[in-house]
């Protein structure tokens, strides 16, 4: 994994969009507790092809298919331990080959973003977005370490850790960072409103615990509802007190409807390119998609990228960088 001191943040502007639901639209099963992990097994060859299409619409960065995978998970399925760590590395791998394919033909800087989830995901019981585990903070420390150690040992050149609902959980994710000195990630949090994560505590605060490490290289934001976005952009940097840049990845804007287990409203990705300028005027670093977001969203936000930074290159300032 690429040191710390190494990344350039500055040629990170345009993220990925969803794996998942990306996965579920080309007719993958994802409804298994590894979610899209279960594709490593049965098709890896269309997380590739997902993979390229990012990159074709303008993707400065892949995030790997690794976000559900643990430990945990595998023994739930009776499987051995070993085949989590083959998982986590197999991801990597599947999304080194897809960048080394594109910049054959297309010389360019793309990064490599080994995902995470919280520990909510594993239990695969909607837990990411309240934060109420039973599980105390040291166990959640070795949650976290086990798989930050075999992502240590990748080509990936940091980690995503995406979705955490709790500063508690975010404190427990720096911990196990500290084991590995060597590694750089951004932490990434969901939000219900435009000023708290999912637990309840004000964003402002956890982008204040997390800025401070010297291996988190952005506060993120992501799996939350468009319409948050901006104020949540505003309340991240004042915790940070521009220390670290803000990234943000949303939804879609469509919602699910646990009841029908169906996805309500409309993807409008003309739409979200337009609220991305938004983003990028507010002070985010970067922009990209989550749930329901796809390579047509991400040529959206590419697009945005060019014309928020093409007449005013100083909408992302100097120190924005960590």
């Amino acid at each position: 994994m690429t040191p710390r001191h190494q990344i350039d943040f500055s040629s990170l502007r345009v993220l990925d969009g969803a794996l998942a639901t990306e996965l579920e639209r080309r007719d993958c099963d994802i409804s298994g507790p590894l979610w899209s992990a279960h594709v490593l097994d049965t098709s890896p060859q269309v997380i590739a092809a997902v993979h390229r299409d990012y990159l074709r619409a303008g993707a400065h960065c892949l995030s790997t298919a690794s976000y559900q995978i643990s430990a945990q998970g595998y023994r739930e399925l009776g499987r051995p331990v070993r085949d989590a760590a083959r998982a986590l590395r197999q991801s990597v791998e599947i999304a080194a080959d897809s960048r080394a394919a594109f910049v054959r033909d297309n010389p360019s800087r793309i990064w490599i973003a080994a995902s995470l989830g919280p520990y909510g995901a594993v239990l695969h019981n909607g837990a990411e977005y309240h934060g109420r585990y039973r599980i105390g903070f040291e166990d959640l420390i070795d949650f976290h370490a086990e798989r930050i150690a075999v992502l240590a040992e990748t080509q990936a050149d940091f980690l995503a850790i995406e979705t955490i609902p709790s500063l508690e959980e975010a404190r427990a994710i720096l911990a196990a960072l500290h084991l590995h000195p060597e590694l750089s990630a951004w932490i990434s949090f969901t939000c219900p409103d435009g000023r708290h994560v999912a637990h309840g505590e004000p964003l402002r605060e956890c982008a204040a615990a997390v800025a401070a490490s010297p291996q988190v290289l952005a506060i993120g934001i992501n799996c939350t509802a468009p319409q948050h976005i901006a104020a949540l952009v505003a309340e991240a940097q004042l915790g940070a007190r521009q220390m670290k840049p803000v990234i943000v990845y949303p939804n879609s804007g469509e919602t699910w409807d646990a009841s029908t287990r169906t996805w309500r409203g409309a993807a409008d990705p003309s739409g979200f390119g337009s609220l991305a300028r938004a983003w990028f005027a507010a002070g985010a670093q970067a922009v990209g998609g989550c749930c329901r977001t796809g390579p047509a969203h991400i040529a959206a936000v590419a697009e945005a990228a060019r014309a928020a930074a093409s007449p005013n290159p100083s909408v992302y300032p100097e120190r924005t960088r960590p």
